[in-house]
């Protein structure tokens, strides 16, 4: 889930990463479509996540190895209101394991908290559950069978549904990942922000575009909205707030035509393959800055 070039788009949540830290500090208040008229006010901004919100393939890389870009939707939030200091610690195919682990030369994401820090978004779990892997075994079986639902079939053998019990999992590290960031900055607002549309809302396909089976499509519909629902279910028990990044992405998914979309499909062009591209960091930054400004009233 999680790609610049063509290295993000073979391996798009595969990404090893020395990242560096992105630290502004300085008044970001440049002028965008998202001004307030309050004038939301933000003193320490940090940024935790995956390529989701890193950007990869998006320009200005300002990191390559992290595929982090200058349009993602951190950065648009910081810009958007007056931000003393934004610090941007994302990266391709990190996992909740990255926020308190190194990744390749990159710290742990979670060392850029600081008890003063009063604004976290936290974008993490797809590459726990190995979206990307996910996909492409469906690519490779929606080729074998285009009628079908081999995907969804090949993870529910027995009667036991693998992904669920990722998800679940995955879960527990989302509880705890909240819980450390909870201890390092107590005082801040911490938005767990979700997962974009990929595949159409309505269950539909595209498969000249992205060769997924007809009886898969909805169900890797439904696997996307069930990661949501856990990361939605588990930053109301933490603590935190969950930003909504799905529902006002419909109709803007991978399967849409270039002005339209906002996923981008397996060769994308305006970012990595089966990420967000510019129009979609946009959307999210929107999401997130609702939310901001939701919490400072």
């Amino acid at each position: 889930m999680l790609g610049s070039s063509r290295q993000f788009r073979k391996k798009s949540l595969a990404l090893s990463a020395a990242a560096v830290t992105t630290v502004v500090t300085a008044v970001l208040a440049t002028p965008t479509a998202h001004a307030s008229a309050r004038g939301t006010a933000v003193g320490h901004y940090v940024a935790l996540g995956d390529s989701y919100t890193a950007g990869p393939g998006i320009p200005t890389q300002t990191d390559a190895n992290c595929g982090r870009s200058d349009r993602n939707y951190p950065t648009l939030t910081a810009a958007a209101r007056t931000v003393a200091t934004f610090t941007d610690v994302s990266c391709a195919g990190a996992t909740t394991a990255h926020m308190t682990g190194s990744q390749g030369a990159a710290p742990p994401q979670l060392d850029a908290l600081r008890p003063e820090t009063d604004l976290v978004t936290l974008g993490i779990g797809g590459n726990d559950i190995n979206v990307s892997g996910i996909i492409g075994r469906c690519v490779i079986l929606g080729k074998l069978n285009p009628g079908g639902s081999p995907c969804k079939a090949s993870y529910t053998l027995a009667g036991i549904d693998q992904l669920a019990g990722r998800i679940a999992a995955t879960g527990d590290k989302i509880d705890a990942a909240l819980q450390e960031i909870r201890r390092r900055s107590p005082g801040a607002d911490v938005l767990v922000v979700g997962y974009p549309v990929i595949m159409p809302d309505d269950g539909s396909n595209c498969y000249s575009t992205v060769p997924i089976a007809k009886g898969d499509a909805p169900w890797l519909r439904d696997v996307e909205k069930r990661l949501n629902t856990m990361l939605a279910a588990r930053a109301a028990a933490g603590g935190a707030r969950f930003v909504d990044t799905y529902t006002g992405s419909v109709g803007h998914d991978l399967c849409k035509p270039l002005d339209v979309r906002w996923m981008e499909p397996m060769e994308g062009v305006d970012s990595a393959g089966l990420h967000p591209n510019a129009a979609g960091h946009q959307a999210m930054s929107t999401a997130v800055l609702t939310a901001v400004d939701a919490a400072r009233r």
